[in-house]
């Protein structure tokens, strides 16, 4: 029987001795068991990958490992107890998991008044927990971390593709570091999309209306429909305030047969709009210039027309049933709403 000692890796301190038996894996299980980690790989004491259990021997000395490559005991000894206050000795962190070396000064140095700064300018103060390996314990996000500490380090601001700019700022915001928020804030101004407010043609509304499932609420506030052709489309609930129907080259709307109940017209200028036998049942019309709007046979039971110009429209066989036409711009015929 084969016997090892096996220690965590960089550390020359608290090994443990166990028998080697059956495949690499059952000593990894082992190793987890013993060292209390969740060991992946073992190396030998010169730093090689141990990959076959045939290769190890008796009173073997290893070193297992998380994932993280070797570390050499003898290199990664502590520095000396008069430096460890030094602003130039080499700490490890541990955030979210993963592992970055780095200088005390370089999280001093740069923004001396940031959490960041406080956490490790002096020695034993701020009471940072540390692990197996001595690095020191930070449960932050390690890809939103990595932008901060480059940035400690030259003083620009550079992240990888994939990585999230709010994320880095709220991190930015959690450590303290003033100066990388300023450029955070910018760089996530100048990263969004110019506001479009070019209007959409009649092809594209109509193809936005025909993908549109019937109970999803539509918006096309402040649309220009010039001319559009929406003959029994379903618009039902749409939201088409302040719209403009009119073309000036005297195409006129055609939405006959169409179903608009609920719909909000308010305020669109729809003159010469064809509506005839349309659904228009608890519609919202007000101050909609309608002139000479066909109307004939349209369903506008509880519609609300107040304020609309209806000079010359042809409301014949409406239903007009509880519909309002208060502060009519011109006076309703009663032969232009026969039923």
């Amino acid at each position: 029987m084969r016997r090892v000692t096996l220690f965590l890796n960089g550390s020359p301190k608290n090994g443990k001795v166990v028998a080697v038996y059956g495949t690499l894996s059952d000593l990894l299980s082992v190793a987890s068991s013993k060292l209390g980690i969740k060991a992946t790989s073992v190396y030998n004491g010169k730093g090689g990958l141990i990959d076959d259990i045939a290769l190890i021997r008796d009173d073997d000395v290893l070193f297992v490992c998380e994932g993280e490559p070797f570390i050499d005991p003898q290199t990664d000894s502590k520095p000396p107890e008069g430096l460890l206050g030094s602003h130039t000795d080499w700490l490890t962190l541990n955030v979210g998991g993963r592992y970055f070396t780095t200088t005390r000064s370089t999280l001093v140095n740069k923004e001396p008044d940031s959490m960041l700064a406080h956490m490790f300018k002096d020695k034993g103060v701020w009471g940072n927990k540390q692990d197996h390996r001595g690095a020191f314990l930070i449960d932050r996000s390690p890809e939103y971390f990595e932008p901060i500490l480059n940035y400690l380090r030259h003083g620009q601001l550079i992240v990888n593709d994939g990585i999230n700019l709010l994320g880095v700022l709220e991190e930015a915001r959690f450590f303290g570091i003033d100066s990388l928020i300023e450029h955070l804030e910018v760089a996530i101004k100048n990263s969004q999309p110019p506001e479009d407010h070019s209007p959409i043609s009649r092809k594209e509304f109509v193809r936005f209306l025909l993908a549109t499932p019937t109970k999803s609420e539509l918006r096309c506030q402040c649309a220009n429909l010039q001319g559009v052709k929406m003959l029994c489309s379903n618009a039902e609930g749409a939201s088409l305030k302040l719209c403009n129907f009119e073309d000036p080259s005297g195409l006129k709307a055609n939405l006959e047969g169409a179903n608009l109940k609920g719909v909000d017209m308010e305020g669109s200028q729809m003159t010469g709009i064809n509506l005839r036998v349309a659904t228009l049942k608890n519609a919202k019309l007000k101050n909609c210039n309608l002139r000479g709007a066909t109307l004939a046979g349209t369903d506008l039971e509880n519609c609300d027309l107040s304020g609309c110009d209806l000079q010359e429209a042809n409301l014949r066989g409406s239903n007009v049933k509880g519909a309002i036409f208060e502060e009519m711009l011109t006076p309703l015929h009663m032969s232009q709403s026969v039923r």
